[in-house]
Order: C-alpha cells, then sequence, then structure tokens
C-alpha cells in the first residue's frame, strides 16, 4: 500500500503581500522602525529574506506598503452633517492610529502614497463644500495635518513610564525652582499627569483650531 504523499515545504500555502507588510507593521510597532529589516522579518515569517522581494520592492518599497496599509485605517470625513463634527472624528482617527504607529509619523509626510492622497482630497473636498474658499482650504487643512502629525510627534517623542516622568520632575524641580518659577510649575504637572484626568489634550487643541476655523469661513462669507 503506498504510503501518503507528504507535501513539499514549496507547495505549502504561500505569503501574500498584506501578510508581508502586516509582519513589518508588527515588528517595527514592537522594536522600532530603525530594528527592521529584511532578514529579519524574514525570519519572523519563516522563510528566506529573497523571498520577500516577490511581494514587495526592497526595503523602501515595504516601508511604502506598511505606511499605506496603516494610513488606510485612518476614517475619512463623511459627506453630510455638521463638518466640524466630520474633520474632527478624522483627526482624532488619524491621531489615534499614529499613536499605534507612531514609527510612521514621519514616514507618513515623506512619501506619496494613495491612501495619503485620497485622504488630502478628502479634507480638502470637505471643507470647500462646508464653504471654504480655495485659499482659505489651504491654510485650513495645514492647520489640521500639522496638529495630527505635530501634536503625535510630540506625544510619542515626550512618553515616558511614571517612574521615569517622575524622577526627571523631582530633579529639575530641585534646579530650577527658584530660577524658573513657571517652568518648575509646568514640569510638576506634567509629573502628576495633569490632563490625564480631564479633556484629552489632542482633542483640547483641535476644538481650538477648528472654532478658528469656523470664524474665519463666517467672516469669508459675510465679506
Amino acid at each position: 500500500m503506498a504510503g501518503k504523499t507528504r507535501t513539499p515545504p514549496s507547495a505549502r500555502t504561500t505569503l501574500n503581500r498584506e501578510q508581508v507588510l502586516r509582519a513589518a507593521i508588527g515588528l517595527a510597532d514592537e522594536s522600532g522602525i530603525e530594528a527592521l529589516s529584511m532578514r529579519r522579518l524574514g525570519r519572523a515569517l519563516g522563510v528566506e529574506a529573497m523571498s520577500l522581494y516577490n511581494h514587495v520592492a526592497g526595503k523602501d518599497g515595504l516601508l511604502d506598503g506598511m505606511v499605506d496599509l496603516v494610513w488606510g485605517e485612518v476614517t475619512l470625513p463623511s459627506a453630510d452633517g455638521d463638518w466640524k463634527a466630520a474633520i474632527r472624528t478624522t483627526a482624532v482617527s488619524a491621531h489615534q492610529i499614529l499613536l499605534r504607529h507612531p514609527w510612521a509619523c514621519h514616514l507618513v509626510i515623506s512619501r506619496v502614497l494613495p491612501t495619503r492622497l485620497r485622504y488630502i482630497e478628502a479634507v480638502l473636498e470637505r471643507l470647500q463644500k462646508a464653504g471654504f474658499p480655495p485659499r482659505l482650504t489651504y491654510y485650513a487643512y495645514h492647520a489640521i495635518d500639522s496638529h495630527i502629525i505635530g501634536f503625535t510627534m510630540w506625544h510619542a517623542g515626550h512618553s515616558m513610564s511614571e517612574d521615569k516622568r517622575a524622577t526627571l520632575g523631582a530633579t529639575v524641580l530641585s534646579a530650577l525652582l527658584d530660577e524658573l518659577p513657571h517652568l518648575s510649575q509646568h514640569t510638576e504637572q506634567h509629573r502628576t499627569g495633569l490632563g490625564r484626568d480631564g479633556p484629552d489634550e489632542f482633542v483640547f487643541a483641535l476644538d481650538f483650531i477648528l472654532a478658528g476655523l469656523d470664524r474665519a469661513r463666517r467672516t469669508r462669507a459675510r465679506s
């Protein structure tokens, strides 16, 4: 009686592009983008690094795909209802996604990618449909996008453990308490976690931006 035919390794389930990109995103989330390499990614997927080139055009193509996939998760603004609520939802969505993948902040603004272009188009269209003239739309888009990217990068750069935060705060306060009292107060607020029990800082500033843009829009409409 013939024995069962064993499936050769080459015939087993093969990888696809999304599996490769998802694995790369997981490695970048865990260890940082600097630690990501084709060789390490291959090991994580159980394949030779060279086989990854069937799915991505080298390291640069891998990064493009990763960022495009991440940014594709952003909720685009709805076409109906209040424009501020629509843009607010989109901005909060982008901020939360970048917090989950902080390595993507630098990459998303330095690469021309399909999901990023569709996002820009959707935001610009929503602003113009809300009554923003082209020139004000230009300024409004950059104010909103700068807040999303800039605040998220600041937040990621200042993230630290509670113990490290307390140690740093105590060191700075002891050295500057008399010389720089306002900075000392601000440092103490960081140390005690001011804001964690209040309104979200990102949304707090975002609402100011949207309110200011709305005033500018209404002023232009009356002139």
